[in-house]
């Protein structure tokens, strides 16, 4: 099929927006120009002067499928991604059965390849069940597809364990993703601690917990030569390390979520589990430092680790819910409204961090508008405010301390491969 994209705009690497048209052929981006005529094109789509991009690319999310449908499924978490402008994402393994051994990861690539409406990458884990000390079949894995490996939601406990895993990593040319906790400093802690923990009375968890297992995984990925990529990066400790490894020329890359550049520990309004996750929000010199990460090229790109859970779940105490919140209908926007809107961030930069840098980062083919590439896009309407509505999620859970809030940069269109996999209708958000 023919398709046209006509009176869409794009972000130049001068940060100037360009009117261009895209002619979209068999799947791939066919052209990029101005005035095709419009009468020879099976499809149509009028962007109405709104802003095109390379189909997003998320390195973190989680699906829950197998084993915790009732929070996701790989078809509902797709359409979601799809929502926010999402054409690619990473789906991380804690999952029931784990994705250990080769049948088991090829089981759920039997429902991605059935279910999911954007280009799902399975992450398989480091280790046995995620929990044990016992390496997974790296050979096997990696020829089944594995993406990555990652234990994300646990922290690998023993440096024996993560230096042998990054061995066998680097040995298939595939990136150690690390989601770091150092479980002996934990102390049962639920949210950042600090002034707000305190009035809250709540467990805290200190930054430590976080950064001294990154400061432990940098010398081992210098010893090994693996690509170590963190997980949402939080703490002002885990940028000034990861800053340092870069000038030292070890082979790290790492993400940071909306939501921590966001908010921080005194946003918190009451002990309440939608505004629990893991990391926890921060502290304000934190926050800051996450910015700064972001702007000197220390933190590559934004992630959302899109986090479902029941309403059940979440809606109780901090010490009762479990971690984390959904992200990929509103992660553009949150974006593009608190950093861009107020001049923090530059439209390329945003981009180049959701898109371009992600891809780059593991090597795919995705986060670019070029001539004869697949044609994943997206298109936002960076004019018009609209309110996030939970009501209106295609995700299956709602957890997320965000609703209500207003936005800009709504979605109208997603497109994989081409095919519409999202449209806005109307007010449907």
């Amino acid at each position: 099929m023919n398709t046209l994209i006509k009176n869409g705009r794009i972000v130049s690497h001068d940060n100037e927006l360009t009117t261009v048209d895209i002619w979209i052929k068999e799947g791939k981006i066919h052209a990029i120009g101005e005035s095709f005529n419009a009468e020879t094109f099976e499809q149509v789509i009028d962007a109405k002067g709104q802003f095109i991009t390379p189909g997003l690319v998320d390195v973190h999310v989680h699906f829950r499928e197998p084993g915790f449908t009732y929070k996701e499924t790989i078809e509902t978490g797709s359409q979601a991604a799809a929502r926010g402008g999402f054409t690619t994402v990473c789906a991380m393994p804690n999952l029931n059965p784990v994705p250990d051994t080769v049948e088991r990861f090829e089981e759920v690539q039997k429902i991605i390849d059935r279910d999911a409406v954007v280009k799902v990458l399975q992450y398989a884990p480091m280790t046995e069940n995620l929990h044990s000390e016992t390496l997974v079949d790296y050979d096997g894995l990696t020829q089944a597809g594995a993406f990555a490996f990652t234990n994300d939601g646990v922290g690998v406990q023993t440096a024996g364990t993560m230096y042998l895993a990054m061995k066998a990593a680097a040995k298939n040319n595939r990136s150690i993703v690390a989601h770091t906790e150092d479980e002996s400093l934990l102390f049962d802690g639920v949210m950042h601690l600090g002034k707000r923990s305190e009035e809250l009375g709540l467990p805290g968890i200190m930054s430590a917990t976080e950064s001294s297992q990154i400061a432990r995984d940098l010398l081992l990925a210098e010893e090994t030569g693996v690509h170590y990529h963190v997980c949402h990066v939080s703490s002002k400790e885990s940028v000034r390390i990861i800053r340092e490894a870069k000038q030292a020329g070890i082979n790290v890359t790492c993400e940071v979520c909306p939501h921590h550049l966001v908010l921080m520990d005194e946003d918190i309004p009451e002990d309440n589990g939608y505004w629990k996750m893991n990391p926890p929000l921060r502290a304000s010199d934190d926050q800051k430092a996450l910015i700064e990460g972001l702007l000197d090229g220390t933190i590559d790109c934004i992630a959302t680790d899109h986090a479902p859970h029941s309403h059940e779940e979440k809606n109780q105490s901090f010490v009762d819910s479990p971690f984390g919140i959904v992200g990929s209908e509103y992660a553009f926007q949150m974006v593009y409204t608190h950093f861009v809107k107020t001049g923090i961030f530059t439209l390329e930069q945003v981009v180049d961090w959701m898109a371009i840098k992600p891809a780059e980062i593991f090597g795919l083919n995705a986060g670019r508008l070029t001539i004869g590439g697949p044609a994943d896009l997206a298109i936002f309407d960076l004019e018009t405010e609209y309110v996030v509505d939970d009501q209106q999620f295609l995700s299956k859970s709602i957890n997320t301390p965000f609703v209500g809030w207003k936005l800009y940069g709504d979605t109208t269109v997603t497109l994989v491969d081409g095919k519409i996999t999202w449209k806005k209708v109307g007010n449907n958000r």
